[in-house]
């Protein structure tokens, strides 16, 4: 089987660079990118309706097990952003990836990925496949 979503479920926000994400030379703080990814991670969550809760609910936790962010260029106080999540892969693992545009122009500022496995809440198993729920959730027949 293929694990690559044929397709693409995604979700974008967009997020007005608060004063509070910047230095002083006004850009954004590299690390509140990743708050911004979360932000894109749990639209599309709740869009296919297995947010954190319903994940605890369904017996299992969904960790991070990897990251990675590509800077192109800076998100800027004031400046609205679109932050698109996009689910890449789900059979053994839950990879999404993160666009970052400028809203008014569409430039790209960012580009990241993230890597989830499912481990029981029960037994702290990491699970080798996806559970079914989140197929369920992707509305992909198993």
């Amino acid at each position: 089987m293929n694990n690559n979503v044929s397709e693409k479920v995604s979700e974008s926000v967009v997020i007005r660079v608060p004063f509070h994400d910047v230095d002083m030379m006004e850009v954004a703080w590299h690390g509140h990118y990743l708050k911004y990814f979360e932000i894109a991670r749990c639209a599309l969550l709740d869009r296919i309706a297995y947010n954190y809760m319903e994940m605890k609910e369904s017996g299992f936790a969904w960790p991070v097990v990897d990251l990675r962010v590509k800077y192109v260029r800076p998100a800027r106080f004031g400046q609205d952003i679109r932050v698109t999540a996009t689910v890449l892969e789900y059979e053994n693992r839950l990879v999404l990836e993160y666009l970052i545009e400028d809203v008014a122009t569409g430039v790209k500022l960012t580009r990241g990925k993230t890597t989830q496995v499912a481990v029981s809440i029960d037994t702290g198993e990491m699970q080798l496949v996806s559970p079914p729920v989140l197929w369920e959730k992707l509305g992909i027949a198993a």
